[in-house]
């Protein structure tokens, strides 16, 4: 199975960069990790219509065989055991690819909430787009370290 992130944003900020790609390069090369940024839709006056292009683009990512999981506030709360049974159960169900999906400033568009396998939020906090990037890279490398072994997790 594959891992991505896509994440809809204007980027750029490299201490952000920097902290995610710190947690992903030390995450199992079996999983194939990959990150895309997908540009914002410009606001215009109708944030609905911002959620909607951008759940536009980032379906327009999701593959057959993918499956979703939107990164969203209104989502479940899981503890870092609970989030590496989420990635586990994927692979068991043969996922070729799981993505997860981080919105725009706007969140994201019912499109995604709808397509997603699973909608899951990082905090009860309302987080910027840096660093829910960075706690979701984070919390990767830790369930890799519980599924497939490693001294990170205590």
């Amino acid at each position: 199975m594959k891992i991505t992130t896509l994440w809809v944003g204007k980027g750029k900020i490299a201490w952000a960069d920097a902290a995610c790609v710190e947690y992903t390069r030390r995450l199992p090369r079996h999983l194939g990790y990959t990150d895309q940024r997908l540009n914002p839709i410009p606001f215009k006056g109708d944030e609905r219509d911002v959620k909607n292009s951008e759940a536009d683009r980032i379906l327009g990512k999701i593959g057959d065989g993918d499956r979703l999981i939107a990164v969203d506030e209104r989502g479940a709360d899981l503890d870092s055991h609970q989030f590496a049974a989420l990635i586990d159960s994927a692979t068991k169900l043969g996922t070729r690819r799981l993505v997860f999906a981080i919105g725009g400033p706007y969140g994201h568009g019912e499109a995604v909430r709808n397509k997603a396998w699973k909608t899951v939020r990082l905090s009860a906090m309302v987080l910027n787009h840096s660093i829910a990037r960075i706690t979701l890279s984070e919390q990767l490398y830790r369930a890799s370290t519980l599924l497939w072994g490693g001294q990170y997790h205590h």
